[in-house]
């Protein structure tokens, strides 16, 4: 009891961390939106626009990732009895489509820009950029601990990586329309913008959509688990695993296990939850089988060691 209490606390004080990082994370960008859009706007910059338009949609991520760690926490009910933990898996699908729709606005107002001739100044992309480099690397930055073990803070924190280096591209470009006054240079960067985007968002939305689908995660090798499986002593043959992804942080797996001795059931149900557990899978169900009271066939699905 002690034990469970303890992980309790310990995972209730990581959400409070989080919780705390990302609103952090939300003033200081949302303060930024607010200057960079201002000044885009005072210098007719398509450049600084599209950033900060980018730059605003990681605000709304941002919010949309709080809320979800927060609903997370909401306790289990008759309706939703594994609480509201996918309610994450759902947000990393949102924001991906999000960015999508960023990008399919950065290239339309880019190819508008094209025809445009509006002299816009460089020192002040140049300037507004490089504060854009501090502001989006210390937000990666203090993302950069939370985003190894959960799919929306590392889908926030790639945005964040990537937008400093949007940031140096758009410096560079300044420096260039300063130099050659073509201000179409400013055009161009907003479409590598969003061509950066895209490619920074399809492995956000793939893994989002495929845990929506309740795929297997990414991190967990199921090859490697069901040979492991078929190794661990005790286990005759094993069918109908089943795994899938809780949350963006938890994953859960059913699985049917036959048996040689019954006696022997305690002590391979205990092997077997260790082994689910270091790959990563925290809610497990397992049926017990003898060889006496189950016929397996290729049918089932059933495996004598692994499945090759």
């Amino acid at each position: 009891m002690s034990h469970v209490h303890s992980h309790a606390h310990a995972h209730h004080h990581a959400i409070e961390s989080v919780s705390t990082t990302l609103i952090a994370c939300i003033l200081l960008n949302l303060l930024f939106v607010i200057v960079e859009a201002g000044i885009g706007f005072t210098y007719h910059s398509l450049g600084l626009l599209s950033d900060a338009g980018h730059n605003l949609s990681d605000v709304f991520s941002l919010l949309l990732s709080l809320f979800a760690i927060r609903m997370a926490t909401r306790k289990a009910n008759s309706h939703f009895t594994y609480g509201y933990k996918k309610s994450t898996v759902l947000v990393s699908l949102v924001n991906a489509v999000i960015l999508l729709i960023a990008v399919g606005g950065i290239l339309i107002e880019s190819i508008y820009k094209l025809k445009s001739t509006i002299p816009i100044s460089g020192e002040a992309i140049s300037w507004t950029a490089g504060v854009g480099i501090l502001i989006n690397g210390t937000t990666a930055l203090l993302l950069m601990k939370g985003q190894k073990n959960d799919l929306n803070i590392k889908g926030a924190f790639l945005h964040m990586a990537m937008d400093t280096l949007v940031s140096v591209g758009v410096v560079v470009s300044g420096i260039l329309i300063s130099f050659t006054q073509c201000y179409l240079i400013d055009a161009f960067i907003g479409m590598a913008i969003a061509l950066i985007i895209l490619v920074s968002t399809w492995k956000l939305l793939k893994e989002s959509l495929y845990l929506c689908l309740d795929a297997v995660p990414e991190q967990v090798q199921l090859d490697k688990l069901e040979t492991a499986i078929g190794q661990t002593p005790g286990v005759a043959s094993w069918h109908h695993l089943h795994v899938w992804a809780v949350s963006t942080t938890e994953n859960a797996a059913t699985l049917h296990v036959v048996i040689r001795n019954l006696a022997e059931m305690e002590d391979t149900k205990r092997q077997l939850k260790q082994l689910l557990s270091t790959y990563g899978i925290t809610h497990s169900t397992i049926e017990f089988e003898t060889s006496e009271t189950h016929c397996c066939d290729a049918s089932e699905g059933c495996y004598r060691q692994t499945r090759r």
